[in-house]
């Protein structure tokens, strides 16, 4: 079994380098893959679109840690989700919501093991970590969780009208998902309504468009240019469908 991470403490700062550290302690034959460590920071609901389709593409079996985690040492819980064979372990505040609404089949556990060693701002690293990896060892600690009815937080499993994600080409994902959207829908952002190619080179360079991208969502995108950029958009921007 292989450990994911995803989280929003940034590819060049120190934190994700110290939940490694503990992954290797605690699981050091466990490959520990980087899904991203540049999830819209603070932003919750975004992450956890951008979680559910990044999850759609995991293999059978793996453990993913993800922490975007605005409210550590608060009130919120620490929570482990099994959902249709995949474990995730992470904030109870609707971070992994998105992914559990939409899976066939879902458990989840309240983790009430603290251990002695727990910095308050860092839950990723001293208290998710060592359970992500217990699991992922085939370890299940049982006696540091008990069962859940369901998650505390549950921004449900519909789709999200809004940017999400902008990666750093400028391209802009959308958390609406593309498998029913005909081709000749529009999207409608900042003011501007898009019409559809199949890729980028499908358009001339400078010209904006969207397209259903590789995690299958509507992804506002220009060829050879940050679509970004050109509409001024920002995570959580309204992103809307025009159809007949």
């Amino acid at each position: 079994m292989s450990i994911f991470l995803f989280t929003d403490f940034g590819a060049a700062d120190l934190y994700a380098g110290q939940v490694k550290a503990v992954l290797q302690q605690h699981a050091p034959n466990l490959a520990v893959i980087d899904l991203l460590h540049e999830a819209p920071a603070f932003d919750v609901q975004a992450s956890a679109h951008l979680l559910a389709a990044i999850s759609m593409q995991l293999p059978q079996g793996s453990a993913t840690l993800a922490v975007v985690d605005p409210g550590v040492g608060g009130a919120r819980d620490a929570v482990a989700l099994a959902a249709d064979n995949n474990w995730y372990v992470g904030p109870d505040n609707g971070l992994l919501s998105v992914l559990a609404a939409r899976a066939k089949a879902r458990t989840c556990w309240r983790i009430t093991w603290r251990p002695e060693l727990l910095a308050e701002s860092f839950h990723g690293r001293d208290l998710f970590a060592p359970v992500a990896a217990a699991i992922a060892r085939g370890e299940f600690p049982a006696d540091k969780t008990e069962s859940l009815a369901g998650l505390s937080v549950d921004f449900g499993g519909n789709d999200l009208g809004a940017i999400i994600y902008i990666d750093h080409y400028g391209n802009a994902f959308s958390g609406l998902r593309a498998r029913d959207l005909p081709h000749d829908a529009r999207i409608v952002v900042a003011g501007r309504s898009l019409g559809h190619a199949r890729v980028f080179s499908a358009v001339p360079a400078g010209e904006l468009f969207w397209y259903s991208n590789s995690l299958g969502l509507v992804e506002i995108a220009g060829n050879a240019c940050s679509a970004a950029v050109k509409l001024g958009l920002r995570i959580g921007r309204p992103v809307a469908v025009e159809t007949g």
